[in-house]
């Protein structure tokens, strides 16, 4: 069984897309939903959607929002091939480019947002300064990400298990910053006005373990990187301890929350 053996972890690189959707799609499209409603903006806005991966949350915009016109960005050239090959449809513009450096004049959009990626920025202040100099005065830049300071991501469960085990595990990139106090600080250093935050729980169900074990195992991660690192025995007693961790629901589906801290502001006029 997949679960036993964990699978071939060098199968999937970094840049695989649809290893990340499978590891994130559901939960990104639970948690950018209430952000969204959360957000209000008002039709017919200019969206640019920064650090787009897969464009689920593109998807989302087009889906909710009524926009005028969305360009989503994202620095790794695989997440946008894969964005255009998935979503080819979508009345949306997808491109590389680079969240600390984005490709854009002054005040060219009405609404910026960043979904699940903040934390992932090498230099957050320089990249929330570039998404405020692009939006328009009196615009609204936002984002989301998980809270990982407090352990309230999709792979808490994974996470756990690891510990419980007795091994190391990978901090995630930037999780100090995934507060909410951190978010708002932020924002505010950047001269934003009338910045809110909140957070956002979600709840997401899988058919069974093994449905759940393949999401949260992709190659390109560190996490499973580290379980591959473990003796057999040692992953035998992870797979039962995260298993036996799992909360299931009245069906029998395996299923349990993670959490998300968003923040939002307007550009000063």
């Amino acid at each position: 069984m997949a679960t036993t053996e964990l699978g071939q972890v060098g199968e999937h690189r970094f840049d695989d897309g649809a290893a990340y959707e499978r590891l994130m799609g559901r939960w990104s499209r639970a948690a950018g939903a209430v952000f969204l409603d959360w957000l209000a903006p008002p039709p017919g806005a200019r969206w640019l959607d920064v650090g787009c991966g897969t464009g689920v949350f593109t998807q989302l915009v087009l889906e909710q929002c009524a926009p005028e016109a969305v360009t989503a960005v994202d620095p790794a050239q695989p997440q946008i091939d894969h964005a255009c090959r998935q979503r080819g449809g979508l009345r949306a513009t997808f491109q590389v480019a680079d969240a600390q450096a984005l490709p854009f004049a002054d005040s060219m959009f009405d609404v910026v947002a960043s979904a699940l990626v903040i934390n992932f920025i090498p230099d957050r202040s320089r990249a929330v300064s570039e998404m405020r100099r692009v939006g328009r005065p009196g615009g609204v830049v936002a984002g989301y990400v998980w809270d990982f300071a407090a352990e309230w991501s999709p792979t808490w469960p994974l996470r756990r298990g690891i510990r419980q085990c007795g091994s190391n595990i990978p901090e995630v990139p930037g999780a100090r910053d995934s507060s909410l106090d951190a978010l708002r600080f932020l924002f505010e250093q950047a001269g934003f006005e009338g910045v809110a935050t909140r957070s956002i729980d979600v709840t997401v169900s899988f058919a069974d373990f093994d449905e759940f074990w393949q999401a949260q195992t992709p190659g390109f991660s560190p996490t499973t990187h580290t379980i591959a690192d473990m003796p057999k025995d040692d992953r035998r007693r992870l797979i039962d301890a995260v298993r036996n961790g799992l909360p299931l629901s009245s069906h029998g589906r395996i299923e349990y929350s993670a959490r998300a801290n968003a923040v939002m502001a307007r550009v000063p006029d």
